[in-house]
């Protein structure tokens, strides 16, 4: 069990060996964006990133982006993987989030039924560098806090809270003893009001909500009691044809072997009553995603499965030696056990026509905060959240005691981080504008500007 046991196994090895990779890299490097270096061109990448997708609603994803700068920074992880893969890397490893963004955390039921608010977006995890991660939620920071109408000193301060949690959450980690980093539970969420307003939320976000919302009941034929069905709202939400709801159900047989035993003797309980096709997120849009519709112990007790379709990484491409994984949902279930402090009893994995899938509960006290709410000293509080779980993810799944090695007191590196933020959020914003004057932007909006040109 212990065989992979090496010199970096004592405390002060691994401390000192994060302290050697600021060769590798130095902190105070980690403020360079130079888009001259770019091999590549945002909007091609963006048009790569669409293959493989359901043609139909390509044109949505494109809207999304286009709607803020924000937005477009959501549905841009291709974007930025490449540019990060362009920039000398620390050589530190754990598992990232990949798509890491203040939206991209968010409330949840643990299988104790309280609500835990973590990171909960895992599309894109893979093992790689660990700063990565922190440059893509840094620079969330300042695009979401700018669309929420903060001046960029605000933006910056946040920023700043974010590497300063994040750095002193980590040196706590190094040198927490092991079990009590895998118990470790943040307890001040309540009093960050974009949290407690997202919590607020959660609590309302309950199965026989989700069934009020998205089912209605259906046109009863001869000798079929009264049952409801997916309500239609295309094209977000699409009832499948029988040919189709059978084969994702069919798929379900391959997802219970994904399960403990004890997880798969609920969903055993539960009866199949209607399937959709959804369409999802912002960077998701486009991949095949399948709702199920359950009852279990009655009409009053649904559980609603969500099916979704996982392709690769984005950051694989740059990751191989890392990052290939054989089974995207796989890799997308077991990168968020890892990272997680509690995660959905019911997240599994499956395959449908050759194609990957995760699977979870479809909106079971799931919210996330609004970027309205992040206004003011709320963004720096909530910032220096997003700093403590980011630290604690990559802790529980990696080496904290390196990360503490290359960081020390973090002064350097926050500059640095600060300083990159800033940069990119203004490339992003130079991107949209680029999708807004390409063949991709969508017509009313294209329209809207050229009016406002005139």
């Amino acid at each position: 069990m212990f065989s992979h046991m090496t010199d970096m196994d004592s405390f002060e090895t691994r401390r000192e060996y994060g302290q050697s990779r600021r060769k590798q890299l130095p902190r105070q490097s980690h403020g360079r964006w130079d888009p001259k270096q770019r091999q590549h061109s945002a909007l091609s990448l963006l048009e790569q990133s669409m293959r493989g997708r359901v043609p139909s609603l390509v044109t949505l994803k494109y809207e999304r982006m286009a709607a803020s700068p924000f937005g477009f920074f959501r549905g841009a992880v291709p974007i930025m993987a490449a540019d990060l893969a362009q920039l000398p890397d620390t050589g530190i490893l754990t598992q990232l989030c990949g798509d890491a963004h203040v939206r991209n955390l968010g409330a949840y039921a643990g299988p104790d039924g309280r609500l835990v608010f973590d990171i909960n977006d895992f599309d894109e995890t893979i093992r790689g560098p660990f700063e990565w991660d922190i440059k893509r939620l840094a620079t969330s920071l300042v695009l979401a806090g700018r669309e929420a109408g903060n001046k960029n000193h605000d933006c910056s301060d946040a920023v700043s809270a974010f590497i300063r949690t994040y750095c002193k959450a980590v040196r706590g980690f190094a040198n927490m003893p092991v079990i009590d980093l895998a118990r470790y539970q943040v307890h001040r969420l309540q009093r960050i009001a974009p949290v407690s307003q997202a919590l607020l939320k959660a609590e309302r976000s309950t199965a026989l909500h989700t069934l009020e919302t998205l089912t209605e009941p259906a046109k009863p034929k001869r000798n079929e009691s009264p049952h409801r069905i997916f309500k239609e709202q295309k094209p977000l939400l699409t009832r499948v044809r029988p040919s189709q709801a059978r084969a994702v159900l069919a798929s379900l047989k391959l997802y219970e072997e994904s399960l403990q035993p004890d997880r798969r003797h609920f969903v055993h309980q539960y009866r199949p009553r209607d399937v959709a096709f959804k369409v999802v997120g912002t960077g998701s849009v486009g991949t095949r995603d399948y709702c199920v519709y359950f009852e279990g112990n009655g009409s009053g007790d649904p559980l609603f499965l969500q099916i979704k379709e996982e392709l690769p990484s984005a950051y694989e491409p740059y990751l191989k030696e890392t990052g290939v994984a054989r089974h995207q949902g796989r890799r997308v279930a077991e990168g968020q056990r890892a990272m997680q402090f509690q995660s959905d009893i019911f997240l599994g994995w499956t395959t449908l026509a050759d194609r990957d899938y995760v699977v979870r509960q479809l909106n079971d006290h799931k919210a996330s905060i609004a970027v309205e709410d992040l206004k003011g000293q709320a963004l720096v509080e909530y910032a220096e959240i997003c700093g403590e779980l980011l630290a604690r993810g990559h802790s529980r799944a990696g080496e904290p005691q390196v990360l503490s090695g290359y960081l020390g007191n973090g002064r350097s590196f926050e500059k640095a981080i600060m300083e990159f933020a800033e940069a990119y959020a203004d490339q992003t914003e130079r991107d949209r504008e680029e999708l807004l004057k390409s063949k991709h932007a969508p017509r009313a909006t294209a329209k809207a500007k050229a009016t406002a040109e005139k």
